[in-house]
Parts: structure tokens; C-alpha cells; sequence
């Protein structure tokens, strides 16, 4: 195993660590978490229950966006979820991230988002996601051809139990625009 394996598994031991709480208090709900990303690189202040619930919240955050999956979506945002960096035309709650990820997985069916890091620190999380998939659909008046789509995003997450209930986000619309062709380089 060489040193870049096992420094990923002692990561992934250290999310798991910092789940186990979040994990059995919210069992009910969670029948899927198994399955959500794992973060390359993790800063957690300590293993308390409330850093958990803030990692576990943020994993199914980064699950639904990488897998469209609104039932993600639902565990991950609060009803009372406030997107503090409101794209024009997006509604504001909890609809606006499911109507955002429809609408960019009719472009980019295969989008996969994966995290490359995740720090918490009290009630918040920092999240850098990397985004990649191929556009092949329709996003507004363009149409694509397969060329390739990779770009990041960073949010900041405010959560109270147990899920998010503030967002600020952003992407790096620049790369984007330009591997979907709206804008030439």
C-alpha cells in the first residue's frame, strides 16, 4: 500500500469516526448514508456530536449533488434552508437546489460531484466540490456536443440540527461557461 493509500484510509477512518454518533441517532432516516461521498481531505475541530451532524449534513449535501437524488436533498437541508447567495431566476428554499440540479442534469446527465475537502468548525462546514460530466443536453439556447464539463465550487454551510440551514456558494461559473461554449476563449 503506498503512502497516498494509506493516508486516504486513515481519512475515511476519521470521517467514519466522526459519523458514528450522527450515524445511530439518526438511523432512521439514513438508510442510504453508507453510500455517500467520502471527503479526500478532512478537518473536523473534534469528534462531538455536533461535528458529526454538520459532516453527516454535508456528505448528504455532496450526494445529492452527485447523484441528483432529491431524497438527499431533503435529509441534508432544513426546511427552513436560506440560500444567502440566491442565483437570479432560483427560488429560495429547499426548491431551488432541486430545480438547479434538474435543470443541470439535463445538460450534463452524467454530472458526478465529488469533495475534496470538508472542514468544520463549530456549526459550519466548508465544502470544495469538484464537479465534472459531459454536456450532451440542452442548458438554455446551447446544446452539447459531449465536450467535457470540470469545474469547482466552494460552500460554506451553517447547520442547526442536523441540517443546513444557511448556504453561501460559489462556483467557478467562468470555466464553465467557457467548456459549455457561452463564452469563446
Amino acid at each position: 500500500m503506498n503512502r497516498q493509500s494509506i493516508s486516504r484510509v486513515v481519512r475515511q477512518a476519521l470521517v467514519a469516526a466522526s459519523l458514528a454518533g450522527a450515524l445511530g441517532a439518526q438511523a432512521a432516516d439514513s438508510a442510504n448514508d453508507a453510500t455517500l461521498p467520502t471527503p479526500y481531505h478532512v478537518a473536523v475541530d473534534t469528534a462531538s456530536p455536533q461535528s458529526a451532524a454538520v459532516v453527516l449534513a454535508a456528505r448528504r449535501y455532496a450526494a445529492f449533488w452527485n447523484t441528483g437524488d432529491e431524497a438527499y436533498a431533503r435529509l441534508a437541508l432544513s426546511p427552513a434552508f436560506i440560500d444567502r447567495t440566491l442565483p437570479d431566476g432560483r427560488p429560495q428554499g429547499p426548491n431551488g437546489p432541486l430545480q438547479a440540479s434538474k435543470g443541470f442534469r439535463a445538460a450534463v446527465p452524467d454530472l458526478h460531484a465529488e469533495v475534496d475537502d470538508l472542514v468544520v468548525a463549530g456549526d459550519r462546514a466548508s465544502v470544495h466540490l469538484h464537479f465534472h460530466g459531459h454536456f450532451t443536453g440542452q442548458f438554455g439556447n446551447l446544446k452539447g456536443d459531449g465536450q467535457t464539463v470540470d469545474f469547482q465550487a466552494f460552500d460554506l454551510y451553517r447547520v442547526a440540527d442536523g441540517r443546513i440551514v444557511e448556504n453561501w456558494h460559489l462556483e467557478d461559473n467562468l470555466t464553465l461557461l467557457k467548456q459549455l461554449g457561452a463564452i469563446k476563449p
